[in-house]
C-alpha cells in the first residue's frame, strides 16, 4: 500500500486524544510543538505522569477526566472543536488497549463519517493517516513510514538515512529559500505551482535551450528562476553545504555579465576549511579514520613536533599537502604557537584547506580550545576531529586498568605544567582515583614533595611513567611516589611521556621482587605489519 505523504499545518487546531499510553506523551509534545491544542480525555481513576501535569498547569494541554468517554465519543467529536469548523474535532488520536477493539473501531466509524482525521494507535486498519518518524534541523524536515510495518523499523531507516545527509543541511535550506526570495523580488516573477519553469519539478523545459539573443523581458526574468533550479538539481550536495548567497550571487553576475548561453555556476574565490585533528598516542593503529581522511585532503599540514613520525609518514609524497612542524622549544612556545597561527589563517585566507594535526586528542591539554576560538573569530568555524589521548591510552598499553573495582572507581587528567611554565594547583590525594599527569616529567622532582607535603600523598603510592606510548620504543617505568624522582635521573627521558599515579598501576604488573623500579621496553602488541591503504 502506497499512502500519499503530506506535511501538515496544524496551527491552531483543536486535537482529541482517547486514552493513554507512553506514546501518548510523545503526541502531546509534538502538537504542542506545532502550535496546536491538545485535548486529552481519560478516565477519572487514571493518574497522568508529572510531565504531562506540567502541560496541564501551563495551560498548553486539556485533561478531561471522564469514565463514561465510551459513551460521550459524539460530545468529544461535534462539540468541543474551534467555532470557526462549527466545534468540530480538527483531528483525533486513539490509544486504547486491545481488548476495547469494538470501542475503536466505533470511533473509526464516527470519524470517517465526519470526515475526521483519525490515528489509532498498533491499529492500521482503524487509520486515516499515520505518523511518520521525523528529523527535524532548522526548516529541513524528513519523514519515514512503514506504512504500519513497524514504527521501530522507520525509526531505524530515518536515522540511517540522516547520517547521509550534510550536517548543515538546515544552513542549505536557508540560502537556497534566501537567494529563491531575492529572485522573486528582484525579477518579479512568480514560484507558481502551476509554473513550467518552477523548481520543484522537471519538466519538458527544465534543460531547454536559454537562447541569448531577442529575449524577451519575461524570458529574461525567468533565466534566474530556472538557473536557480538547475544549480540545486546538479550541484552535489558537498558543494551545496558550503555555497553562500554571496557564492550565487556572484555566479549568476558573472552569467549575466559575460552574456553564457548555459548556467554556469563559477564561484566566487573559494574559502578556506580548517580542521583540528588529534593523531592519537603515536601507533598508526590508534589513528581515527577520520584524521587519515584529513590528512590526504589537506593543502597545509601544521604539525606538533610531537606527532611521531609513523603517522608524518602517511602525508602523501607526490603532490601532497606542504608540512610544516611547529618549532616549539623552551622558551619559545608561545611564539612559536602564534606562527602556527598566522601560517594557517594566511592559507585559508588563500581558499586552502588546513590540517592542524595534534598530538593525542586537540582538546585535552592540547590548545585545542585556543585555536577554535582563534579562527572562528577570523571567520573560519573549525572541524574538530577527536583523538585518542595519550591520557587514555597510555595506561592501556602499559597494562594499567585505570577503574576496577574496589580500587579505583574515578580518574583524574591534571597537567603538571601551568600557563608560562607555573606549577599547577595539584589535586589532593583519594586513595580510590587513578590521577593521570601529563606534561609533568621535565619537573617531577619538584612536584614530588608538594604532592606528599602539601597534599597528603603517599610516598608508597604505585606509580608509573609511560613514554612514547604504543610506538615500538615504548618504555614503562613502574616505581613508588617517593623513588619518582631518582628513577627519572637514572633511567633518563624519552619523550612525550606521562605519569601515571594510584593503586592500579600493580593490578596487573606487581613489583614482587621489591625493585627500586622495573623497566619495560617496547610496544605490547604486533602491530610492526599493520597497514593501512588509502583509495
Amino acid at each position: 500500500m502506497t499512502n500519499l505523504l503530506t506535511s501538515l499545518n496544524i496551527r491552531g487546531e483543536k486535537i482529541l486524544l482517547i486514552g493513554y499510553s507512553n506514546v501518548t506523551n510523545l503526541r502531546i509534545n509534538s502538537i504542542i510543538e506545532s502550535h496546536a491544542y491538545p485535548i486529552l480525555v481519560i478516565p477519572e481513576d487514571f493518574t497522568i505522569p508529572t510531565s504531562v501535569k506540567q502541560h496541564q498547569t501551563s495551560g498548553k494541554l486539556v485533561v478531561i477526566d471522564d469514565s463514561e468517554y465510551a459513551s460521550n465519543i459524539g460530545h468529544y467529536l461535534t462539540k468541543i472543536g474551534r467555532s470557526e469548523v462549527d466545534e468540530v474535532i480538527d483531528r483525533v488520536f486513539v490509544t486504547l488497549p486491545q481488548h476495547q477493539m469494538n470501542l475503536k473501531e466505533e470511533i473509526f466509524r464516527r470519524c470517517k463519517r465526519l470526515r475526521i482525521p483519525i490515528n489509532t494507535t498498533d491499529s492500521p486498519q482503524f487509520s486515516s493517516f499515520t505518523l511518520l518518524s521525523s528529523f527535524t534541523h532548522g526548516d529541513f524536515q524528513l519523514g519515514v513510514t512503514t506504512n504500519g510495518k513497524g514504527c521501530k523499523l522507520a525509526s531505524r531507516l530515518k536515522r540511517e538515512i540522516v547520517n547521509k545527509l550534510p550536517s548543515d543541511i538546515d544552513l542549505i535550506c536557508d540560502k537556497v529559500g534566501e537567494l529563491r526570495r531575492q529572485i522573486q523580488i528582484e525579477d518579479e516573477v512568480d514560484f507558481d505551482i502551476g509554473d513550467d519553469d518552477d523548481d520543484s519539478v522537471n519538466t519538458h523545459k527544465f534543460n531547454s535551450l536559454v537562447q541569448e539573443f531577442n529575449q524577451t523581458q519575461e524570458e529574461i526574468k525567468g533565466r534566474r528562476n530556472r538557473w536557480l533550479s538547475q544549480i540545486v538539481e546538479y550541484y552535489p550536495l558537498s558543494k551545496l553545504a558550503t555555497l553562500s548567497i554571496e557564492d550565487l550571487r556572484f555566479a549568476y553576475d558573472k552569467y549575466k555579465r559575460d552574456n553564457k548561453q548555459e548556467v554556469e555556476c563559477e564561484l566566487s574565490p573559494k574559502k578556506g576549511k580548517i580542521a583540528l585533528v588529534g593523531s592519537g598516542p603515536g601507533s598508526v593503529a590508534l589513528l581515527t579514520l577520520g584524521a587519515l581522511q584529513t590528512i590526504h585532503q589537506a593543502d597545509l599540514i601544521l604539525a606538533d613536533k610531537l606527532v611521531p613520525q609513523e603517522v608524518l609518514d602517511l602525508i602523501p609524497k607526490n603532490h601532497g599537502p606542504e608540512l610544516f612542524i611547529a618549532r616549539k622549544f623552551p622558551g619559545n612556545a608561545e611564539r612559536a604557537q602564534e606562527e602556527l597561527l598566522t601560517l594557517g589563517l594566511q592559507a585559508l585566507q588563500k581558499g586552502k584547506f588546513v590540517l592542524r594535526l595534534k598530538q593525542g586528542d586537540p582538546y585535552i591539554f592540547g590548545r585545542g580550545g585556543e585555536e577554535y576560538n582563534y579562527f572562528a573569530e577570523h571567520g573560519y568555524e573549525p572541524i574538530v576531529i577527536p583523538g585518542i589521548s595519550s591520557a587514555l591510552a597510555a595506561p592501556v598499553v602499559a597494562g594499567i586498568p585505570m577503574t576496577h573495582r574496589e580500587v579505583a572507581d574515578q580518574v583524574l587528567i591534571c597537567t603538571g605544567t601551568g600557563r608560562k611554565g607555573a606549577v599547577p594547583n595539584l589535586p589532593s590525594f583519594v586513595p580510590s582515583r587513578t590521577t593521570i599527569f601529563l606534561m609533568a616529567l621535565h619537573r617531577i622532582v619538584e612536584l614530588i614533595p608538594v604532592l606528599i607535603e602539601e597534599k597528603g600523598w603517599l610516598p608508597d603510592l604505585p606509580v608509573a611513567i609511560v613514554e612514547r606510548a604504543s610506538c615500538p620504543d615504548q618504555r614503562v617505568i613502574r616505581t613508588t611516589l617517593a623513588k619518582l624522582g631518582e628513577a627519572v635521573e637514572s633511567c633518563g627521558s624519552r619523550p612525550p611521556g606521562l605519569l601515571v599515579t594510584g593503586y592500579a598501576c600493580e593490578l596487573i604488573h606487581k613489583n614482587l621482587n621489591l625493585k627500586n623500579w622495573l623497566v619495560s621496553e617496547g610496544f605490547q602488541y604486533d602491530f610492526n605489519n599493520y597497514k593501512i591503504s588509502v583509495a
